[in-house]
């Protein structure tokens, strides 16, 4: 399969401050890519690239085999939707849709035929008519993506597009979006800070951080192989242990990652379930109730903490929330232990503050 985007060596400054410090990612023709990380760690800036809204300091931008580095953003066959929709009040849902069509010059029959199609696409028949104040946050949403489809971009590029909805209405949108994304069969760039709309969106994630990609993989493999410990405490909770409990408690002196889920609690000091199961003991600190689901936090003994996600299944959740300070026992198979690496060199420092944060 081919690139639709490729990266090289990309370098974005803004004076002293280095917001895309080198990257290069390739991003292929029908995927839908998620470029996600914290604020201020890049991802937005290399989406204002690769659209041409700002211009690299270094490195190249390669469009479908297409070198588009110095291409002004009309030049470059991809289009922008927003998070704040960027619709024009005065003008109806249709006439919205068709702007991009009448500023191209494209005949007033055809660009209503696209229009209307476009619509039809975003599930819209119908709403041609009505003003832009008149619909829902997510059918306003819905607007932005048909005029931005209508131009019938390679790639579309959408920066943070759910963040202004509730989250029920974001949920339902991030379903639609995933499958108009698979009946058009065009490339989807999507930028978030929201790690289960990556997940639940993406056939591949980039994981950003201080401008610099930190891990590329698919939403799987990035969850259970997270390779540095910033990536397994940004993507979803995790323990990290390091050092002497580390050592105690797996075998090595890490750092190592182990997902909250993956642990059995069982009330008192017990010895393991299974022959081989790694085994810690220790008392519980606090239990936060999230409805289907309790995250017990257990001080213990050997030191430092883990985090054990508990769903509610046969058991009452009042049971398991009437824990705290009861001595308990966790386990795990050793499989479920990952191993990290040091990241960038750069982020090394923090991720062993975050370490000894979780520890």
């Amino acid at each position: 399969m081919s690139e639709a985007i490729s990266l090289r060596g990309l370098r974005k400054t803004f004076g002293p401050v280095t917001a895309v410090a080198g990257v290069d990612l390739d991003i292929l023709d029908g995927e839908f890519f998620a470029m996600l990380g914290p604020s201020g760690s890049g991802k937005t800036t290399v989406l204002r690239l690769i659209a041409g809204f700002e211009t690299p300091t270094a490195g190249r931008i390669v469009l479908a085999g297409e070198d588009v580095t110095g291409h002004p953003p009309f030049a470059r066959d991809v289009n922008t939707v927003f998070q704040d929709y960027a619709l024009f009040p005065h003008m109806s849902v249709l006439e919205n849709v068709e702007y991009g069509l009448r500023v191209k010059k494209v005949r007033r029959r055809e660009s209503r035929t696209r229009a209307l199609e476009a619509l039809d696409t975003v599930r819209l028949s119908g709403f041609g008519d009505r003003s832009p104040h008149q619909l829902s946050g997510g059918q306003r949403q819905r607007v932005a993506l048909a005029r931005a489809l209508v131009n019938r971009p390679r790639v579309l590029l959408l920066d943070e597009p759910l963040g202004a909805l509730d989250l029920k209405l974001r949920r339902e949108m991030q379903i639609e979006l995933k499958q108009m994304q698979r009946e058009l069969g065009i490339t989807f760039l999507f930028v978030t800070h929201d790690q289960e709309e990556a997940l639940t969106l993406s056939d591949r994630i980039a994981v950003f951080r201080d401008g610099l990609v930190e891990q590329v993989a698919t939403p799987v493999a990035l969850y259970e192989e997270p390779a540095t410990a910033f990536v397994a405490g940004f993507v979803g909770t995790s323990n990290l242990l390091e050092g002497a409990v580390a050592q105690t408690l797996v075998g090595q002196p890490g750092p190592v990652s182990i997902r909250p889920e993956k642990i059995t609690l069982r009330p008192g000091r017990l010895d393991a379930d299974a022959p081989g199961d790694c085994v810690a003991t220790g008392v519980v600190d606090e239990v936060v109730y999230l409805g289907a689901s309790s995250q017990a936090v257990v001080d213990l003994d050997v030191g430092g903490r883990l985090t054990v996600l508990q769903h509610h299944l046969e058991s009452a959740a009042g049971a398991v929330v009437g824990r705290r300070g009861e001595p308990v026992t966790l386990s795990w198979h050793p499989s479920r232990v990952v191993s990290l690496g040091p990241g960038s060199p750069a982020a090394a420092a923090a991720d062993q503050h975050l370490i000894e944060e979780t520890s």
